[in-house]
């Protein structure tokens, strides 16, 4: 049964006047203000906000609430649940998943962020996948595929006689077709490839993306099982197993191939690793089906056409007088599963079997945010014994509540219609709402909202510069930390200035000891501490956790390996690893004190000779001259239609300060490779190369010029391409605190 609501479209109807007298009062920090308007808020034609943050809660509460009627709710009781989802939003407590703020009570009405998508071995499941795909991304969700199904590389084609050009060439049209996509014009197309580590395509699908320029709207992972890890530490041989045939193709040895997936990620992030063996051990309906794919962040694993929505409680709002107040999480979390689960029935589903599945087990995503600031607020380190054992405390308690409260909605309600032969279908357990209730998902731009660390990642920074709209740089400082500091009499703004240039506190003189314990960063915590937090979690949580496990620059590929290992024997379903600069663009780096001598460019000379080469671009025609001298290359310049122009101008700079760096002895090769993938709204084709921007055209004339191999740089940047500041890598996805910028969907 799902609750049917008139379409009306948003331009024609008013908003419902919200009774702000009779709700909590908003105290939202700036910051939450700034991606509420950017990202939240709904919009007139003109791109200007027509509702305030309180308007936004209560379209949102007010929509939500209507599925109450669906189970005989009077007007009068789905208004005061209405008021009631509001105050969970308002005061701070729990937030939904952004997909569910932005599309609430509007036109869209697409609430879920979680999908898997089948992908059989056919070009008609393959390009349908692609169709559907672009349906999810334009409503607002991110999508998971397994490509485990697809015949490898050179395999036969019966139909033409030709050869199968296998998975990893199939995800650049998939990638291809999500960068076309942006989403509902608020977030941009996400997707996870997954492979098996039987696939015969396995070698070539660990290593697709060590070009950065590739697949740049992947996250991908290996499906590990328990026979290859099994095999790993026996030093056995492994085999690759065609998906077509069921035949055996090649053997490998397991422990050298493990140590390819360790260096892959050590050297830039990717592959990830889920333990597909333990994640099915903990799917709740395996006689529904198998589980194969997980959604982009890799914390919610799905069966094909499911999805999942999400929400998260914020921690650092459930510390009360120094002690958990368990009372207020407990109420809490009834509130959130109740939200959580009529989002099921109020929600748009961009396809048909999605909705059919997604009703038939009704899984819902409960998580938290915040765990690091309830730390900091209990005077507990984030790397310690005691930490984790507040994790699980604190998850253990969510859970069981969780599952109470589903129990009590189902003797309402009704159970999930796949509850028979579920995991669920035991006499202990008689009534049980959701399949799943529990999740811990990245909160990138919801905890910005909420005013509260991301997830249950540590703080990433205590102190850091924000850039705003005039150019003006103002430094914040974390409110636990000034707060603290103050108290304890050791605040300055020139300490807070120092912090915000080395990243940490640990190597400040004149901090307490105490102060050093407590208010660690995610760059002082041993990766070992990141592993047991996330295993603490995943002990209590139904679908999975995303987390990011921090490693210092100097880590060895060794490092990475044993964080592999412990995930896996601590029970983690998946691991994603993050080693500090091992991009091409740093995520976000800490100052360095390292200096580099200056340098005084070569002059001109009074003669050069060289070529102009004409380069099609979305501007118009782009005719880029390169000339030498005795050295090489010494200058670049460009020209584009009638000088004075505000392009003419940029392309004149760009052109002076290549031109620049030439002379100064930088090599070609690395100008190539900064210039090369950055984008402009108007791409234009070129021979067969698509041409993005006019830098880029200038970058692909030098290339053609001097015949280098680099390829198109990767789109993981030191920068959010929206408002310039720094951004993080959060549980596999890039987002941005000072503009809510998220990669991921």
């Amino acid at each position: 049964m799902k609750l049917v609501i008139e379409k009306t479209t948003e331009e024609k109807k008013s908003p419902k006047k919200v009774p702000h007298a009779a709700l909590p009062p908003l105290d939202l920090t700036q910051n939450a203000l700034i991606v509420l308007k950017k990202r939240y808020l709904k919009k007139n034609e003109k791109g200007e906000p027509i509702e305030t943050p309180e308007d936004l809660f209560w379209r949102v509460a007010n929509h939500i609430a209507k599925a109450d009627a669906l189970y005989g709710a009077s007007a009068e009781q789905v208004e005061e649940t209405a008021r009631k989802f509001y105050s969970l939003m308002a005061l701070k407590d729990f937030m939904p998943n952004s997909p569910t703020l932005m599309n609430a009570g509007r036109r869209l009405g697409q609430l879920s962020a979680c999908f898997v998508l089948p992908v059989e071995d056919s070009i008609d499941s393959i390009f349908e996948a692609i169709k559907h795909a672009a349906m999810i991304h334009k409503s607002g969700g991110g999508t998971g595929f397994s490509f485990s199904r697809i015949r490898p590389e050179n395999d036969q084609v019966l139909s033409t006689r030709g050869v199968a050009s296998g998975p990893v060439s199939f995800m650049t049209v998939f990638d291809t077709a999500t960068e076309t996509i942006k989403q509902g014009g608020t977030r941009r197309g996400a997707n996870m490839g997954i492979l098996r580590i039987d696939h015969p395509d396995i070698e070539k699908f660990v290593t697709c993306k060590e070009d950065n320029s590739k697949l740049t709207n992947f996250n991908i992972s290996v499906a590990v099982t328990d026979s290859f890890m099994k095999a790993v530490e026996n030093k056995d041989t492994f085999p690759l197993i065609n998906p077509r045939t069921g035949d055996k193709v090649k053997e490998i040895d397991a422990a050298e191939f493990f140590d390819k997936i360790v260096y892959s990620a050590w050297k830039n992030g990717e592959p990830g690793i889920i333990f597909i063996d333990t994640i099915n051990r903990h799917n709740p309906t395996p006689h529904v089906g198998e589980i194969e794919s997980t959604n982009p962040c890799g914390e919610q694993p799905l069966l094909p056409f499911e999805s999942c929505n999400l929400g998260s409680i914020n921690l650092s709002n459930m510390v009360k007088d120094g002690q958990i107040d368990y009372y207020h999480l407990k109420d809490v979390v009834w509130e959130a599963v109740h939200f959580l689960d009529n989002v099921i029935d109020v929600n748009k589903y961009p396809l048909p079997e999605i909705e059919k599945n997604t009703l038939a087990n009704r899984k819902i995503g409960l998580g938290v945010m915040g765990f690091a600031d309830m730390l900091v607020k209990l005077g507990v380190p984030y790397n310690s014994e005691a930490g984790e054992r507040i994790a699980r405390g604190v998850m253990s308690f969510i859970q069981e509540e969780s599952k109470q409260a589903s129990a009590a909605l189902a003797k309402e309600r009704g159970n999930f219609p796949n509850y028979k032969g579920s995991k669920w279908d035991t006499p202990e357990t008689p009534y049980m709402r959701n399949a799943t209730t529990t999740t811990i998902a990245p909160t990138g731009t919801i905890s910005i909202i909420a005013g509260c660390s991301s997830g249950i990642e540590p703080i990433f920074a205590l102190c850091f510069v924000r850039r705003v709209l005039d150019g003006e740089e103002l430094l914040e400082v974390h409110p636990y930390f000034e707060e603290y500091s103050r108290k304890k009499g050791f605040y300055s703004d020139e300490l807070t200035r120092k912090i915000a240039k080395k990243g940490s506190i640990q190597d400040i003189s004149g901090i307490p000891d105490e102060a050093k314990k407590i208010f660690v960063v995610a760059h002082d915590i041993d990766p070992e501490w990141h592993v047991r937090i996330q295993a603490a979690f995943q002990k209590y949580v139904d679908n999975a956790v995303s987390k990011t496990i921090n490693f210092p620059n100097s880590a060895t590929p060794e490092d990475v390996k044993r964080a592999y290992w412990l995930a896996y024997k601590l029970g983690c379903k998946g691991i994603t690893v993050y080693r500090d600069g091992s991009r091409e663009q740093q995520v976000l780096s800490v100052p360095q004190a390292q200096k580099y001598p200056q340098v005084e460019p070569r002059p001109r000379p009074q003669v050069t000779k060289g070529v102009t080469l004409r380069m099609n671009t979305g501007c118009g025609k782009l005719y880029v001259t390169i000339n030498e001298d005795e050295y090489g290359i010494c200058e670049v310049f460009a020209q584009m239609g009638k000088a004075g122009g505000c392009a003419y101008s940029q392309i004149e700079a760009t052109g002076r300060l290549i031109s620049l760096a030439l002379r100064s002895g930088v090599r070609v090769d690395s100008i190539i490779k900064q210039l090369m993938g950055i984008r402009c709204p108007s791409p234009m084709w070129q021979n067969g190369d698509q041409i993005v921007s006019c830098s880029d055209a200038i970058a692909k004339a030098l290339k053609i010029y001097t015949n280098s191999n680099v390829e198109t740089r990767g789109s993981e940047m030191g920068a959010c391409p929206d408002c310039g500041a720094s951004v993080e890598y959060d549980g596999g996805c890039i987002v941005c605190r000072s503009c809510g910028f998220s990669r991921c969907a």
